[in-house]
């Protein structure tokens, strides 16, 4: 009967605590939106942003995630989708909603996965609107989270809700004022720098140089680029991304030319490849090739070495606090001259997350750094500056290697009577 007794209490006591830490939260999401979610949620579907999530609610609360997108992460990102698998028991069988971006998005299968919350990215949220009735009437809430807009605004709120959801909040709260702080650095530098924006230009560079492929426009890099200071050229032509004319981009005579790219670069020859395991003489390699393009010989960035390698997936999200000190640091050298984007990067990585990336995430062309040492565009002007005084010092090296050795010769034996 004692026994029982205990017994009963315990399991009185048990429940009691587990009730204390239960709890249906309103979690304001990104569009203003009230939602009533079960908190710490046990069965999330994670639409997108997978490290942001991580990163804010801690890599043992990925094991309540029982769906995602997979597309967006295995297939567009494989290099970090194998990094993380050595560090995520649950990821490789983790179920698959499909993609909202191509059309193959399964209520069904996202039903199936029992839910307690569903987090989509605000462009998922657009494209679903017709289906939110049936969400609504299988009493499955929706939160809308963005990184893509790239403000400070929604990149802290949006790590908030995270940690809401997981009962992370100090965490969560935590990186997000490290964002907010580290982006109010960079403005801070660039309106003491007080000179005119530079002229920035941003291509995706998953088709090569043969073809232009997407640029940006108010959000992704063409919103890092307004942040930081830049003055975007393909901002008045294009919305949030797409094509440009090529014309234009020659018209308009960028100082500071940026090539995104992801490790799938590498399944072509010469489209740009940035990321794990990518080395950099090869990512050197296929930057290079845009330079090359009908025109490019003319642009102020190729003439004065301000041509810029940058991994895609280090935008909209949490960890882009780095590449926006990247792009800060291209427009503005002499600004930015201690700081480290790369270091910024992998510090973040081992405070917030399971993996630690190796590979190519951030170069200036022909720069083993990430960024030449000094102003980009003094070091080209001294490379001139030198060529010419040696060519004045010694006239033999204003010749080509064509040169006869007769005419060499002449040459010497004028000099001795100079």
């Amino acid at each position: 009967m004692k026994n029982w007794i205990r017994g009963t209490l315990a399991l009185s006591l048990i429940l009691t605590t587990l009730t204390a830490q239960a709890e249906v939260k309103t979690i304001n999401d990104v569009l203003g939106r009230d939602v009533q979610v079960d908190v710490p949620a046990k069965r999330v579907v994670l639409g997108f942003y997978y490290p942001d999530y991580i990163a804010a609610t801690g890599a043992k609360n990925f094991d309540q995630v029982v769906g995602i997108s997979r597309e967006f992460w295995e297939k567009f990102n494989p290099g970090s989708w194998n990094l993380y698998n050595q560090k995520l028991p649950n990821l490789n069988g983790i179920g698959d909603i499909g993609n909202v971006n191509t059309g193959t998005f399964s209520f069904e299968k996202t039903l199936a996965m029992k839910p307690d919350v569903v987090v989509l990215a605000k462009w998922q949220y657009d494209t679903l609107k017709a289906e939110m009735p049936r969400f609504e009437a299988a009493n499955i809430p929706v939160v809308v989270v963005d990184y893509n807009d790239q403000t400070v605004q929604n990149h802290t709120k949006s790590t908030q809700i995270f940690g809401e959801l997981a009962g992370t909040e100090q965490r969560a709260n935590q990186a997000a004022q490290e964002y907010a702080d580290g982006i109010a650095d960079i403005q801070k530098r660039v309106k003491a720098a007080q000179i005119a924006k530079p002229k920035i230009y941003i291509e995706f560079g998953d088709k090569g140089p043969q073809e232009y492929s997407f640029t940006f426009g108010k959000n992704m890099w063409g919103a890092i680029a307004d942040t930081v200071g830049g003055d975007n050229i393909s901002r008045p032509f294009v919305e949030d991304w797409g094509p440009i004319n090529p014309e234009q981009v020659l018209v308009s005579k960028p100082e500071v030319v940026m090539i995104s790219g992801t490790e799938v670069g590498m399944n072509q020859p010469d489209a740009m490849a940035m990321g794990i395991d990518i080395p950099a003489d090869e990512a050197q390699r296929r930057l290079k090739g845009f330079t090359t393009r009908n025109g490019w010989e003319n642009l102020p960035a190729v003439k004065n070495n301000r041509v810029y390698g940058i991994y895609h997936v280090a935008s909209r999200s949490l960890s882009d606090l780095a590449s926006a000190q990247f792009m800060a640091k291209a427009l503005y050298p002499e600004a930015f001259a201690d700081v480290d984007p790369d270091k910024t990067y992998m510090d973040f990585h081992k405070k917030y997350l399971p993996v630690k990336p190796n590979g190519t995430f951030f170069i200036q062309l022909g720069c083993g750094a990430s960024i030449c040492d000094g102003n980009a565009t003094d070091q080209a002007n001294n490379n001139t500056e030198s060529s010419t005084a040696a060519s004045q010092a010694d006239p033999a090296a204003n010749t080509s290697e064509n040169v006869s050795w007769f005419t060499k010769l002449t040459n010497w034996l004028k000099s001795l009577f100079a």
